[in-house]
């Protein structure tokens, strides 16, 4: 696929960025004003309060490392830096995002590399676009710097993990900002200076490459993971790469040609994986308890599932409620509960040859996407699919619960379109319910019908899914 996009990393590679003992020190006096001033004075005296905002992101850097999720800054600060040093909940609240924009300039030595001016204007000169993807706690740093450098317009988007709630290298950010900038993933460039968080992060997302620009500042973490396509001394380095990729008539794969298909879209559950026995052991706890699925559960159900779906409600909330309608009462049972209605929902089986048969379509050159009703996270989702070996090769991913709107709502469907760069007739939708089918139809996708439920009808149906490659719109 022809490049369209090109993300870069924000510390380490769009600008330097370094730390010392002594700069952090300096700093905290300023610090201490600025919380003394919102009315959240932990009472320490400089190098103490220096020593516990350290010790405390760097604890925190440790958990979310390891977890891929960035919290909010005002729970960062309560729960990390100062959990032995209570404070005002509300005032805390107020300050928390301009602590955290303070600790992200003036703790760290910042400055842009000096070519990055020229390589963006030559990126652009290219017809390419650009955004940011970038681990950070504070909503304000990367805007702020990237203004300062002269650089903000010529990223749309800046994708931050303290908006989006997940961190690098977990592929749902990547898919996030490609889905944001309207381009398939396998038609992104990422540019950073990390192994284990740039570069496993666009592996794991399908990105088209991967490349390390090298950043001179130790961070005394280990560095692991898969070989980048390209290693760049200098950011300059990357204009002859991308002129040379975008002087080849074909990137990677076959393209296919306007007019035949060339996006194959499938619904996820029941037609990628099913979930064998599901709802069994929650109905085995309720009779633990004396309990049964009480009448009007499936109605209940499909109304919490709604809100759900479109992201009204939290999954866990979800689940809460779904419980509590049952008739568990006890706080200590309803966790028992959620427990187990998310280990059923985690608990998926793909159909035989799913791996194999989107491997060939992919060979084959087609654009996949997945258009999902769910009130799962992309992050789990995607982390099934990596299991099955298929987390890389989406090019969109259309979460209900991301979009605000279910299927067969005819802006789900043409979500994926628009950012596949494919109109309706040149593309396949592959579901298993009459609803989906109908409301693909409606668009002017062409309907593929497997797993289907009863009365559910495709302009084609299949058995097997391996029998997707015998269907003549998607033969060689």
């Amino acid at each position: 696929m022809t490049i369209q996009a090109v993300f870069f990393d924000m510390g380490g590679t769009i600008e330097t960025c370094s730390h010392d003992a002594g700069l952090r020190l300096r700093a905290t006096p300023d610090l201490k004003r600025r919380m003394q001033a919102a009315g959240i004075d932990p009472s320490l005296e400089v190098e103490e309060l220096c020593r516990v905002v350290t010790d405390g992101l760097a604890r925190y850097k440790r958990w979310c490392t390891q977890s891929l999720v960035e919290l909010p800054a005002e729970q960062v600060w309560r729960d990390y830096v100062l959990p032995a040093h209570p404070v005002d909940g509300p005032r805390l609240a107020a300050a928390a995002q301009h602590l955290a924009f303070f600790v992200d300039t003036r703790y760290f030595r910042r400055q842009v590399r000096p070519e990055m001016p020229r390589v963006v204007e030559a990126i652009r000169q290219l017809g390419l676009r650009m955004g940011v993807i970038s681990n950070i706690l504070s909503h304000q740093q990367v805007p702020h710097c990237l203004e300062e450098y002269g650089l903000l317009p010529y990223f749309d988007p800046v994708v931050l993990s303290s908006v989006y709630g997940r961190r690098k290298p977990d592929p749902a950010i990547f898919h996030h900002a490609a889905s944001r900038m309207g381009v398939p993933a396998s038609a992104c460039i990422y540019i950073g200076d990390r192994v284990a968080r740039d570069i496993l992060g666009a592996r794991r997302a399908g990105y088209g490459a991967a490349l390390l620009v090298r950043h001179d500042f130790d961070h005394g973490e280990s560095d692991d993971g898969p070989a980048p396509d390209r290693v760049l001394q200098n950011i300059s380095e990357l204009i002859p790469i991308l002129e040379e990729e975008l002087s080849k008539p074909r990137w990677s794969r076959p393209v296919r040609a306007r007019g035949s298909v060339r996006a194959i879209l499938f619904d996820a559950g029941d037609v990628l994986y099913h979930r064998p026995q599901e709802g069994q052991r929650f109905e085995h706890f309720l009779e633990g308890l004396g309990l049964a699925l009480p009448p009007g559960f499936r109605g209940k159900e499909d109304e919490l599932k709604a809100d759900a779906f479109r992201g009204a409600m939290s999954h866990e909330s979800y689940r809460e409620a779904l419980v509590r309608f049952c008739g568990v009462e006890a706080s200590e049972r309803v966790r028992e509960g959620i427990r187990i209605l998310e280990e059923e929902g985690n608990n998926v089986r793909f159909f035989e040859g799913v791996r194999d048969t989107l491997a060939m379509l992919k060979q084959r050159g087609f654009l996949l996407g997945i258009v999902t009703d769910t009130a799962h996270s992309v992050s789990t989702k995607l982390s099934w699919f990596e299991s099955a070996g298929i987390g890389h090769v989406w090019d969109a991913f259309v979460s209900s619960s991301e979009v605000g709107v279910c299927k067969p709502d005819p802006r789900i469907y043409h979500a994926a379109l628009r950012q596949l760069g494919s109109l309706p007739c040149e593309a396949v939708f592959v579901g298993h319910k009459a609803s989906e089918l109908e409301g693909a139809k409606g668009v002017g996708l062409t309907t593929i019908a497997f797993n289907r439920d009863p009365g559910a009808q495709g302009d084609m149906h299949i058995e097997r899914f391996a029998d997707l490659l015998q269907v003549p719109q998607l033969a060689m």
